[in-house]
């Protein structure tokens, strides 16, 4: 799916029409507002050096105050992201602003509306992730790392991967005859056609507190020659995930397949 698609389908699901990246400040003026406060923050912070101006950060941050907890994981899914990324480096480039190329942005939301004075929007900028403490930035990317559930309803529309095991699947608890099975952290338990693709025991994620990674593997009992129910989605290829003990390491961007219900590994 194209940016233009990701983004007319965000625009369906949060502001109940259709729109195009060509024409969205014009169609979706929520978006307008916080491409403007982005590109404002961005300008300001530019100086000239030389002949030339520049943007000498690499990360910006976007805190979207007020956004409801069941729209959280559409805005955090990385298409508005992917966007404004694209719109600032366009501006600054036209602008003749020189910038880096690791240039990224990073967005949060919080269902806490602003008090008096506050505004719903707070960019924040920081230095190269290279000048932080190599430790910081690994707690630093260990606390960033969550899943967003984008198709099906789970418990929660977000999960951060703070614990070393995530559990995935249909019920939060799983039950066998001999008693307690386990505790799905991330579990689909409305019942509804999307739902009910997933198993109990779908999925779990291990975290390496060394490296940081993080390892999908498939917990479903199937036959060798049947359907594995569990797949990555990654730059528009699927690669299946077979039961084994190494499991595949995600990426930020991953859609994580369990039938027919759908989470993104984001960090």
């Amino acid at each position: 799916m194209s940016i233009s698609d990701q983004i007319e389908k965000l625009g369906r699901a949060l502001f109940e029409r259709p729109f195009s990246t060509s024409r969205l400040s014009e169609e979706a003026p929520e978006i307008a507002e916080i491409r403007l406060a982005v590109l404002d923050t961005v300008k300001t912070a530019s100086h000239r050096a030389g002949s030339v101006r520049v943007f000498p950060f690499e990360t910006v941050r976007i805190l979207l105050r007020g956004i409801p907890k069941e729209q959280s994981a559409a805005f955090e899914s990385g298409v508005l992201a992917e966007f404004l990324d694209a719109d600032l480096r366009e501006a600054l480039a036209r602008s003749s602003i020189r910038f880096s190329e690791n240039l990224r942005i990073e967005l949060r939301t919080t269902p806490e509306l602003p008090v008096t004075g506050e505004q719903w929007i707070v960019v924040e900028i920081s230095k190269a992730d290279h000048e932080k403490a190599p430790e910081q930035e690994s707690a630093r990317a260990r606390r960033a790392a969550r899943i967003a559930v984008v198709e099906g309803a789970a418990n929660v529309p977000e999960l951060p991967l703070t614990k070393a095991r995530i559990n995935i699947g249909r019920s939060t608890n799983v039950y066998r005859s001999e008693g307690p099975s386990r505790k799905n952290d991330l579990a689909f338990v409305e019942d509804n056609e999307i739902n009910r693709t997933v198993s109990r025991e779908h999925a779990h994620i291990r975290v390496d507190k060394a490296s940081g990674e993080h390892r999908l593997y498939n917990d479903r009992w199937y036959k060798p020659a049947a359907n594995c129910g569990l797949w990555i989605l990654r730059d528009g290829l699927s690669r299946p995930v077979h039961r084994g003990e190494r499991g595949v390491a995600l990426k930020s961007g991953d859609e994580i397949h369990l039938g027919r219900a759908v989470v993104k590994f984001l960090r």
